[in-house]
């Protein structure tokens, strides 16, 4: 164990400065002549990313093995509290396994759109499931002795220009909305680390935002950790340490470090700010030794059939119609599409991970059937292409015409969904639309399974018989595919975003994703469901949706007491039966709402939930207790949580639009004349008009003037300034030509061509500033600044910054 009073009084300035910042990708800097070591992070979340070091040319090397769990986006769906900390445990004996002491995750950012991304990392579109699935992971993972990094804090809720943009957000929607997740993590499980966001909030940099990072992370949640930057999202470095941005990753940018040391030695920083962020970088490298474990192995079989256990648990079944499942293991079915030979189970970007194995779900079905030759199978399509294959479809339809189901397998294909770019619609590729077309003229009875990280837009829905969203589930989501589709498992996953009928009706389509400079958060504090339920809109499926082959009832609610004064607790009981003729699992799901649904709030919200496990006939009872944050919304005019006196309606059922039980609730007291008075005007926010929230309206709720989302005619290039737009600027166009070749040379190549191509596509939107960052010193601030004014036409100050020594 370190000393670390005695340390820092033995370490120089420069020292200190070191540990600030990382040695390279993956560890922080050793000192060797006060015997402090190096720990290890790695990418998470839903899998050990640990690369490999290559010694030869080749683009793609897969980094070590490990256990690929399903990706957020599915374990969400889970709505298991036991299942996400089993979770974590099994990725901390990984980690110990590897060496590795801080696993990158989770990410509990808001689904703000279908379209972001990375979405497939994050866990939903509410702060109250996001923050409980991370608070139960994080207790999994740390109670190894394994350090998180809760990110992306905060605001990073797209990709396009992430490491430049501005997210305006009122702060009303910021604390309800954007920031309770986090507040929940925090609070309830302590993660060792915080990785801030690479994006603007409300005009500044996550990286050196003082009231996030200190007055509200440290001061009023109580976080105890290390804050770290996400790869290369440093703007200013002295200022970020300031903020209480301790870490800075990756190392190598020996800059940065001599920023913090002339500042100290100028008196421009107080040394005990920087001792600060090194007493918290020493304690967690303290953690992380203190818990290491030289030769442990964890057991890969029980992870996978973990992974396989987890997968089934949170497959979500969207229709069931004539109930075509689950399947019979005699009947002739149809196996249609590449995905059930070549599985999509995740995402890409810096979650990738290499699986121990992988199932595919055509060969588990297989094992299911009585007669091997009664499940045959048919590619259909081309899997990264939208172009029709007539002989693909042609033999797909022969092989549907001879069965008694078709179970079609569609999806997005890798390219649509990865870190550094958005999906360009919400759409499933032409061709397997298409496909489906042609399908039903020769078979009623389809049953289509979906491989996706996001929303997708059905409009065949009233033509299948049965949908399984599988979302990407993983190393084992081919066998969990099957055990549900046979009825091995009964499913019980609920969807933990909505599925809008088109793109256009999600409430930030009009917003998202913004730029060129900034992203106005319009919505406000309808996101999700909370704009479907207040405008009253039709969804193709809800929050919280999901079917079951058996069925549950809701009964005996009581509330007591029913009426209450602000702060003060209520209990909340009822019954739920399974009154179906199979075991199976319930996710019960209360929500909180205003009677009068007029003004600026949510019609309801979900306020708690627990998965009940039932025996066909058993019934339990269950007890809820509601407390004080409940029923409070932020004030933003005061600065504090309030609650507003009225009526409430207390809500239990399936979904958020299958509420079984209701009971009113009375808060006493009289709202406060100067709150009134800040929400007036507001009930009008909620009178939407195709989703073009009001621009006036959200100035008024942003209590500040907007920014500036243009560039000005002589405004001038910065190093924050995204490289595509160089090209404003005559001087900008050749150096714009130049770097876009050199970093296509270097962008995340995997094993896909198209995905590569993407990846080179949406790297031109990096400012200089994150380029050097991520460079480890090859691309030094020094250059960047020398072809920022080039590019400016100020060739002397150029030439004069490159003849400096």
């Amino acid at each position: 164990m370190l000393d670390i009073k005695k340390l820092l009084s033995k370490l120089t300035v420069s020292e200190k400065a070191g540990l600030c910042s990382g040695l390279d990708d993956w560890h922080t800097r050793s000192v060797e002549r006060l015997g402090i070591p190096s720990i290890m992070v790695a990418d998470g979340p839903h899998g050990l990313r640990k690369e490999r070091v290559s010694d030869s040319l080749q683009d793609y090397v897969p980094s070590y093995p490990a256990t690929c769990f399903p990706t957020a986006s599915a374990l969400a769906c889970s709505w298991d509290r036991d299942l996400l900390f089993e979770v974590g445990e099994a990725l901390a004996e990984e980690c110990l396994q590897e060496g590795v002491s801080v696993i990158l995750g989770p990410g509990v950012n808001i689904k703000r759109s279908p379209l972001c991304g990375r979405n497939f990392e994050y866990f939903s579109e509410d702060p109250y499931l996001a923050g409980q699935m991370a608070v139960n992971h994080i207790r999994g993972v740390q109670s190894r002795g394994i350090g998180t990094s809760l990110k992306h804090f905060t605001a990073n809720n797209q990709e396009f220009r992430r490491m430049a943009i501005d997210a305006c957000i009122d702060e009303r929607a910021l604390r309800e909305i954007y920031l309770a997740a986090f507040e929940m993590a925090v609070k309830e499980a302590q993660p060792w680390t915080v990785m801030c966001a690479y994006n603007r909030l409300n005009g500044e940099y996550c990286s050196e935002n003082e009231r996030l990072l200190t007055r509200i992370l440290r001061d009023e949640w109580g976080f105890q950790g290390l804050v770290m930057s996400d790869w290369g999202a440093v703007n200013q470095r002295v200022k970020g340490l300031r903020a209480g941005l301790d870490l800075e990753m990756p190392g190598g940018k020996f800059e940065n470090e001599e920023k913090i040391i002339n500042a100290v030695q100028a008196g421009e920083l107080k040394e005990e700010i920087l001792d600060r962020s090194v007493e918290r970088v020493l304690k967690l490298v303290n953690a992380g030794v203190k818990n290491k474990k030289d030769g442990f192995r964890c057991d890969e079989k029980r992870h996978h059939a973990l992974a396989r256990k987890v997968a089934a648990e949170c497959m979500v079944l969207l229709k069931n119609e004539n109930a075509v499942l689950p399947l019979k293991t005699n009947q002739k079915i149809a196996v249609i599409g590449d995905f059930a030979r070549n599985p999509r189970y995740q995402g890409y970007g810096s979650s990738v991970i290499n699986p121990i194995q992988l199932d595919c779900a055509y060969e588990e079905m297989l094992k299911f059937c009585k007669e091997k030759n009664n499940l045959v199978y048919a590619q259909g399509f081309l899997r990264e292409s939208s172009l029709v294959d007539e002989e693909m479809e042609q033999a797909a339809c022969e092989a549907a015409r001879h069965a008694q189901v078709v179970v079609l397998f569609l999806g997005l294909p890798e390219s649509y969904e990865t870190e550094g770019m958005e999906r360009e619609n919400m759409r499933l590729p032409d061709n397997q639309d298409h496909l489906l077309q042609e399908l039903k003229k020769v078979n009623a009875n389809i049953v289509v399974v979906l491989s996706n990280g996001s929303p997708v837009e059905l409009p065949w829905v009233d033509k299948v018989q049965g949908i399984l969203e599988a979302y990407l589930s993983g190393q084992a989501g081919g066998g969990a595919i099957a055990d549900v589709l046979f009825g091995k498992v009964n499913p019980s996953g609920k969807l933990a975003e909505t599925f809008p009928l088109k793109l256009e009706n999600n409430p930030s389509f009009h917003a998202f994703p913004g730029g060129p400079k900034t992203v106005e958060y319009r919505e406000s504090i309808y996101v999700g469901y909370r704009y479907y339920d207040k405008a009253g809109a039709e969804v193709r499926f809800p929050f919280g949706f999901g079917l079951s082959y058996t069925s549950f009832t809701y009964e005996k609610m009581k509330i007591s007491p029913i009426s209450i004064n602000a702060g003060e607790e209520v209990k909340v009981h009822c019954t739920i039966r399974n009154s179906g003729k199979r075991a199976g699992k319930e996710i019960v799901q209360l929500y909180v709402g205003r009677k009068d649904v007029n003004g600026f709030h949510a019609v309801r919200e979900l306020k708690d939930f627990v998965k009940v496990s039932l025996q066909a006939g058993e019934e339990k009872d269950l007890t809820f207790i509601l407390g004080k944050r409940v029923f409070t919304f932020y004030d933003a005019a005061k600065g504090e949580w309030s609650t507003a006196p009225g009526e409430y309606q207390i809500s239990m059922g399936a979904s958020s639009r299958d509420l079984r039980l209701t009971q009113t609730i009375m808060i006493e007291g009289e709202i406060e004349k100067a709150v009134q008075k800040d929400l007036e005007g507001l009930e009008h926010y909620t009178e939407f008009h195709d989703n073009r929230f009001n621009h006036g309206a959200f100035q008024r709720l942003y209590r500040k003037p907007l920014p500036s989302n243009e560039f000005a005619r002589h405004e001038k290039i910065t190093l924050n300034t995204p490289l595509v737009d160089f090209q404003k600027k005559l001087l900008g166009k050749p150096i714009f030509g130049i770097l876009k070749k050199e970093l296509g040379k270097h962008a995340g190549f995997t094993e896909n061509p198209r995905l590569n191509q993407r990846v080179k596509e949406a790297m031109v939107e990096m400012p200089l500033q994150a380029i050097t960052n991520s460079s480890s010193g090859t691309f030094t601030e020094k250059t960047a600044s020398a072809l920022v004014h080039l590019a400016n036409g100020e060739i002397m100050r150029a030439i004069k910054i490159f003849v400096q020594k």
